[in-house]
């Protein structure tokens, strides 16, 4: 912090004609004097006042520090009442980004929300899935392992929780180890600073647990107390997050300034100097427990401080440090752009800007806010709306260097702000692994099954302890038209059913069809040739030969039913099939009311075949014909019958089937030929017995009875039919009601023009007697 401000004052571009001066206090460790600390800095303890009217600058500005997550809650709380900006570089707890609670707090280290976030990578990355967590019981382990806990429970499962307390005892440690100890996981995850590790560490390697994978944090990741000889065998191999190093040119020098100081109230230096050459300042009296000093060796203060080796001047990788460098060019930065407001266009009421020479702390944090800038050196010091810096990890690995000594190694890196999923990124082969094969432990609680079984969970334990069953049959996969093959290890597509042209079925009806359709036409072809005999010419040959076409057409719609459904096909299979039996009953009623009116027109005086001849006749079937052409419109145009992937009958199977659309459609449909059917029946039933001479009712009756039978049969069939058998039903159906048409009314004739044309004769017509009352 010193060397910082010392640098911006020496800077002419930050700040220029200004000044910074700055105040150290010592939190002590611990809560009080850290408040202490805070409460003299925004009070001005010591301070002497000549300007009564509190106007003026304040004693502070804002505050670097505290280090320590509780002491910066509770430091934060008091500052956000004076609106005093706190940057602290060490304060990691997520709990500090709550605007509401912190609205004065700021960080140039991550939150530990981020860190959670990289550890998490980690253990996504190797697979691991089943881990356990320690941390301390203060915010800093309690926040984290909650955030932990909740974003491992989204791929994976904790395998234990346990808490350190701030003050261990042996019961406590014994009763952590014990759960390492028989827990199956080998991955655990430590959210903790070192000084509240270490008893269990030791504790970890008195009891010989090597087999673990450790996860540090940054509380302890670069910790040299717990990196050393003796903690190696159970702690080699530690991953870690630690905060992005940096470099900061010059401080090497500034610090190999010092020289001892001799002040009653402040002999800090004058103690490092005697511990790092291990000497004694004259002023100072030799305690008789310093059996470590030298007998004799007297500090002189012109000691050679280059030459010493310590961590005092190993600043090759600063973490800490480098944090609080940027917090103090973060206050600066901000101080600077309230310096440079242009009047009018400031942020303040009425546009205005901050006097320099009378600024408050609540104006510098406005400009806190918006702060962003370079580091000279590289790195963008930047908050967003929580307070917090973009978050940099360096990934740590501890190792054993060549000459055996340990070291922390840097193998990767976590930049939060690179694209989703290209966060982390590690160097494999740098990587130091404790264990015999040098490679990544694997720590689940249950294998992966294997192809052909499933997860079956365990009663009482996490999902990610289970057993392995064989699957069910299709439980291997949830993409769309696949299926499992019947060893359940691979998927396969599923089997695809409709009545085609191919299968035996298919081709039986398609046959069948075919062949009724010759018939008719050959019956047709007959009636055509033979138009001109007594019996071609009795049995209304026009109104045969219409009913002939149509029965044709019946047979030819059945073939629609066969092969994949079409949109095309789905709408005319029953277009076709309604217009066409239609068609059919419509000229059988017709028929059957000219017997009746036939006979009807022999009695005398009796001209009623005068308004029922053949103009009549065909706009009847017309009309018939017309009402059911119409219903089939409405229905195409309202819910047209559509093609379907149909998976709910068989799982294994997709029945590829046309979809009626509306049933309201369909059943008018069906209840249209019913309808005429019913009354061509009722009226071919009551006219059975009518003279033999023009009585072609019998074998209407006959033809309609056959009709009424199959269609009533085919309801419960069709209803209870699934897949291409629904389709097969309804040809069924048709071809059977078809063929008992042309059978019962045409064998009949055909047999006489064919066989008996001896009969095929008008007075053989016309002698015959009408039978007897």
């Amino acid at each position: 912090m010193a060397f910082a401000i010392e640098e911006i004052n020496r800077d002419p571009a930050l700040l220029p004609n200004i000044t910074l001066g700055y105040r150290l206090y010592d939190n002590c460790v611990n809560l009080a004097g850290a408040f202490r600390a805070a409460t003299a800095l925004i009070s001005g303890v010591g301070d002497t006042f000549t300007d009564y009217n509190c106007t003026g600058t304040p004693p502070v500005l804002g505050i670097v520090g505290d280090p320590v997550s509780t002491n910066s809650i509770s430091i934060s709380r008091m500052l956000g009442l004076f609106h005093v900006p706190l940057v602290s570089y060490f304060a990691t707890c997520s709990c500090l980004s709550n605007r509401k609670e912190f609205p004065s707090f700021f960080r140039t280290i991550p939150s530990d929300a981020f860190q959670v976030k990289a550890i998490i990578q980690i253990i996504k990355h190797y697979g691991w899935t089943w881990v356990g967590a320690i941390a301390s019981s203060d915010e800093y382990g309690q926040y984290a392992v909650k955030t932990f806990i909740e974003q491992s429970n989204t791929f994976g499962c904790i395998a234990f929780s346990e808490t350190l307390p701030s003050v261990s005892t042996l019961d406590d440690i014994s009763k952590i180890v014990k759960t390492i100890k028989q827990s199956t996981a080998r991955v655990i995850v430590v959210f903790s600073s070192g000084a509240y590790f270490i008893p269990l560490a030791r504790e970890i390697v008195h009891q010989h647990i090597r087999d673990r994978q450790w996860i540090a944090t940054e509380g302890w990741t670069t910790s040299t107390v717990i990196l050393n000889e003796e903690m190696f065998s159970s702690f080699g191999g530690t991953l870690g997050i630690a905060i992005h190093s940096g470099e900061i040119p010059g401080l090497k020098e500034f610090l190999l300034q010092v020289r001892p100081v001799f002040d009653n109230n402040n002999n800090l230096i004058n103690q490092f100097w005697e511990e790092i050459f291990n000497c004694k300042f004259q002023l100072k009296t030799v305690s008789s427990n310093s059996s470590d000093v030298e007998k004799g060796k007297i500090c002189t203060g012109s000691e050679d401080i280059n030459s010493a080796q310590t961590t005092y001047t190993a600043i090759s990788n600063l973490r800490e440090s480098y944090n609080a460098y940027k917090a103090v060019y973060a206050l600066a930065h901000s101080l600077h752009n309230l310096m440079s407001c242009q009047s009018g266009k400031g942020p303040f009421e009425y546009n205005s800007c901050a006097n320099i020479t009378r600024v408050q702390p609540w104006q510098l944090l406005h400009y806190m806010k918006t702060v962003n800038f370079t580091i000279q050196y590289g790195d963008r010091v930047s908050f967003d709306e929580n307070g917090d810096t973009p978050a940099i990890y360096d990934v740590m690995n501890w190792q054993r260097g060549n000459d055996g000594s340990m070291k922390i190694e840097t193998i990767g890196l976590f930049d939060e702000s690179t694209p989703a999923g290209q966060e982390l990124t590690l160097q494999e082969d740098k990587i130091f692994w404790h264990f015999d094969s040098n490679t990544p432990p694997r720590s689940v609680c249950s294998e992966n099954c294997l192809p052909g079984t499933r997860k079956a969970a365990r009663k009482g334990e996490p999902l990610c302890c289970f057993d392995c069953i064989p699957c069910a049959e299709g439980e291997i996969s949830n993409y769309t038209d696949f299926w499992s093959n019947p060893r359940r290890d691979q998927c396969v597509l599923k089997d695809i059913e409709f009545l085609s042209y191919e299968e035996p079925l298919g081709i039986s009806l398609t046959t069948v069809a075919v062949f009724g359709s010759c018939v008719s036409a050959g019956v047709l072809a007959v009636f055509i040739y033979y138009r001109n005999t007594p019996v071609v010419k009795a049995n209304n040959s026009e109104l045969s030969f219409l009913l002939l076409l149509s029965l044709i057409l019946c047979f030819l719609c059945s073939l629609l039913f066969i092969g994949q459904p079409l949109h095309l096909t789905c709408m005319l299979r029953h277009v076709v099939f309604g217009i066409s039996f239609v068609l059919c009953i419509s000229c059988i009623l017709v028929k059957t009311i000219v017997v009746i009116m036939a006979f009807k027109a022999t009695l005398p005086d009796n001209n009623v075949m005068k308004w029922f001849g053949a103009a009549q006749q065909r706009g009847t079937v017309f009309c018939f014909t017309v009402i059911q052409a119409v219903i089939c419109i409405i229905w195409l145009s309202t819910a047209s019958p559509v093609p379907i992937k149909n998976t709910k009958y068989q799982n294994s199977k997709i029945i590829f089937e046309c979809n009626v659309g509306s049933i309201t459609g369909f059943s008018c449909l069906l209840g249209y030929i019913g309808l005429l059917a019913s009354v061509c029946f009722l009226l071919a039933f009551l006219a059975r017995n009518l003279p033999d001479n023009f009585n072609e009712a019998k074998f209407i009756t006959f033809s309609m009875l056959i009709f009424c039978a199959v269609w009533i049969a085919f309801i419960p069939a069709y209803v209870s039919s699934l897949g291409k058998y629904l389709d097969a039903v309804e040809i069924f159906a048709i071809l059977a009601s078809s063929f008992g048409l042309l059978i019962a009314i045409f064998a009949p004739k055909c047999y006489i023009i064919l066989l008996h044309p001896e009969k095929n004769t008008k007075k053989a017509l016309m002698g015959r007697t009408a039978p007897k009352k």
